[in-house]
């Protein structure tokens, strides 16, 4: 593939660093870099073209439109002939291998590199979540970072690690070898979801950080959102509405016919949506959408009973003809799309990567309040913490309300009403129905209780850079940014000692009684005006220790949002036999380009287009890498086979001279025996000491020929 501008004669130029740095999520040995002569060196070294400004432009856009590298094949031809009067597309190339080194070996490199450096000037939260490569059959962990720059807080793709097995020892292993370039004294705090596995795995990074840098990690909990997922699925597992709601869409998934029947039956194209079981909040469209259908579900359910059309005669419609007998199944999705409703404005707020932790808790308490007002007694609820809301025993039901009074939606209570007007269900029905979706709704404030970010008190405690609170309640505030302040000092990732400690707290009790008087305080709002942005322009300047203090609480993560979201990503660039550092290389640059806001606004700097122009000599040095480990490979499988053939030959040899001198005894005893006897006995067992004597001789030679044979091997192996 190479073109014109990569035969001319090249001069040495020195290579840019952090090709490493790319590799260290990648298998095997790290790439090393040696100093290189191509044109496209000399091109970095004394001013990039506007060619290669525009082949890198197109190879950014061919990575973030998750586009094959093969589309790019003959590309330049293309150009040229669209364009015959440019000067650009005459000298524009870059085909297949031409876009996938730029990308792993100059893209790639750079974005890390320039990452790891603005990182390490700063302190920083680390999130990780793991999910199956469908390409590579390995979990991938990735791995984000959250710090600050200027007046923003920034999370952005770091790494990822391959792995098979998933200890805790396992992925402290693999994290460790993502973040080696990371300064980790400046490390605050880890998120991650809730598995014991993440808690021991956190434990032994939280022995080994105490022991190295004398700090301790701060903890805020868990993933918060990934509980909510969880929580809501254990308090619906009673129903297996999944079952039945999966049952909807597989029926009509992919199968013409039986579409063509259900639109020809019921004069509806509508069918039901897919069910998502890993995060089922997110089902809310797919119970609206299951709720909109079932009475065409039920009239062709009736037609196959009465073969007006074929009988599918699958799992999923088995499913459906069953749940058509149960005359709850309407007020069962009615319940489930109300109590989604009151998950899904908290959980819509919290998908950001801004710092949302001050509002987790007052947020997540009226949350808990929402569901709670559905079916505990008021007195219960009165004038009730954070605290005491995790603390509360939503199993014992000498606080439920009347089952009557329970709120388990309008949709349901319709739907309850519409059967018992058609006598359908009895009044006992009724009670046992409402009993289950109160049960139900205790599982999951039971669930979510027993990993609630509110248990901890960093969470409730940063509560106190909100705004709104600090003009309502300065007093209150006050005295929870001096426990935040000794919690610091305490884990000691507080430099500067108590003294720092006490100019935090003295500019923050000025910064309250001055600049948080003022009506944008009260006016504040999250979801129209960053926190990091509003305060940064109230404390950078007039309280520097306190803005430097207050950065770090902001870091702290409130979930994986952002972790969750690369791995869409993922599912986009994962093709078959896709290589794992591709994999990385990829979500790099998606992660960089997203952050510049855009192709077309990517800086193209000096410092960037360097590495680009030399990501050709690092390709080769790559290939020449790889051919010297696979002859070594194969130079070692050879010695392995020889030295396997000398052990066979010296077992051979040891084997034959036990039976050499197994042979000769018995000879020399029949011929001992021989002695002193006659006739036919001394004939007998002369003749059986010469046979043993014959054989003795033959293995002899035999034996002298292995030997002679093991000396030549040894000596070819002396010489590989």
């Amino acid at each position: 593939m190479q073109c014109e501008k990569h035969k001319t004669t090249a001069r040495s130029h020195k290579q840019t660093p952090a090709i490493s740095q790319f590799c260290i999520s990648a298998p095997g040995p790290a790439l090393t870099t040696v100093p290189a002569a191509t044109s496209t060196d000399l091109r970095a070294a004394f001013g990039a073209t506007p060619t290669l400004k525009s082949e890198v432009l197109w190879i950014l856009n061919t990575v973030v439109k998750h586009q094959s590298y093969n589309s790019n094949e003959g590309i330049g031809e293309l150009f040229r002939s669209m364009f015959p009067d440019s000067q650009i597309a005459s000298t524009f190339a870059s085909g297949k291998d031409k876009t996938a080194y730029i990308t792993c070996f100059g893209l790639a490199p750079f974005i890390k590199n320039e990452l790891i450096c603005s990182v390490n000037k700063s302190f920083f939260v680390l999130m990780f979540d793991e999910t199956l490569n469908h390409a590579t059959k390995n979990k991938q962990p990735d791995v984000h970072i959250r710090y600050c720059v200027g007046d923003q807080v920034h999370s952005c793709y770091l790494g990822s690690q391959f792995m098979g097995n998933a200890t805790a020892q396992d992925l402290l292993h693999h994290f460790k070898e993502c973040v080696d370039k990371l300064d980790l004294r400046n490390m605050v705090s880890i998120s991650m979801d809730g598995p014991n596995v993440n808690w021991k795995f956190f434990e032994l990074l939280q022995q080994e950080h105490a022991e190295q840098y004398g700090v301790q990690l701060v903890v805020v909990g868990s993933c918060g959102l990934h509980s909510l997922h969880n929580a809501f699925k254990c308090g619906f597992s009673m129903w297996q509405l999944e079952k039945v709601l999966r049952a909807m869409h597989f029926l009509f998934h992919d199968t013409p016919a039986r579409r063509d029947d259900f639109i020809a039956l019921t004069k509806s194209s509508v069918f039901p949506l897919p069910f998502c079981g890993h995060q089922w909040i997110e089902n809310l469209p797919v119970v609206e959408r299951a709720i909109e259908v079932w009475p065409s579900l039920v009239k062709y359910v009736e037609a196959v009973r009465t073969k007006k059309v074929p009988n599918p005669g699958t799992a999923s419609f088995d499913t459906l003809e069953a749940a058509q007998q149960d005359p709850l199944i309407l007020p069962k999705l009615q319940f489930f799309m109300a109590v989604s409703r009151t998950f899904t404005p908290f959980l819509t707020k919290y998908q950001t990567d801004a710092p949302v932790m001050p509002f987790l808790c007052k947020d997540l308490a009226e949350f808990f309040k929402s569901m709670l007002w559905r079916f505990v007694k008021r007195e219960h609820l009165h004038n009730i913490t954070p605290l005491q809301l995790v603390r509360l025993d939503v199993a014992d039901q000498k606080i439920w309300v009347n089952l009557k009074e329970a709120d388990i939606g309008l949709g349901a209570e319709v739907a309850l009403k519409d059967l018992q007007r058609k006598n359908i269900i009895g009044e006992l029905t009724d009670l046992e129905f409402r009993k289950d979706c109160v049960k139900g709704m205790s599982n999951i404030l039971k669930k979510v209780q027993d990993k609630s970010p509110l248990k901890y008190p960093i969470v409730r405690q940063v509560a106190c850079l909100d705004p709104t609170v600090m003009y309502s309640n300065p007093d209150w505030c006050q005295g929870r940014m001096r426990s935040l302040v000794q919690k610091f000092l305490q884990d000691k990732q507080l430099s500067g000692g108590v003294s720092a400690g006490d100019v935090i707290i003295q500019q923050f009790g000025n910064f309250l009684s001055v600049e948080a008087k003022s009506e944008h305080f009260l006016s504040f709002r999250s979801i129209e005006t960053r926190l990091d942005v509003f305060l940064h322009g109230f404390l950078s300047q007039p309280y520097p220790e306190l803005w430097g203090f207050c950065q770090k609480l902001l870091l702290l993560s409130h979930g994986r949002a952002t972790v969750e979201r690369g791995f869409s990503i993922n599912k986009e660039v994962e093709t078959v036999n896709l290589q794992e550092d591709t994999v990385i290389a990829q979500r790099l640059v998606c992660d960089y380009v997203a952050v510049c806001g855009g192709v077309a606004n990517v800086p193209l700097t000096k410092e960037l287009l360097t590495s680009v122009g030399s990501a050709r000599s690092k390709y080769r040095e790559h290939l020449d890498l790889e051919k010297r480990e696979r002859q070594s490979a194969a130079q070692g499988q050879k010695r392995k086979a020889a030295e396997d053939n000398i052990a066979e030959l010296k077992k051979k040899t040891k084997t034959l001279l036990e039976v050499c001198d197994s042979l000769q005894k018995d000879a020399d005893m029949f011929a001992e025996q021989a002695e002193g006897k006659s006739g036919t006995l001394m004939a007998q067992l002369i003749t059986k000491s010469n046979v043993l004597r014959k054989r003795y001789k033959d293995k002899l030679s035999e034996l002298k020929k292995i030997e002679a044979e093991l000396e030549i091997k040894a000596t070819e192996l002396r010489l590989t």
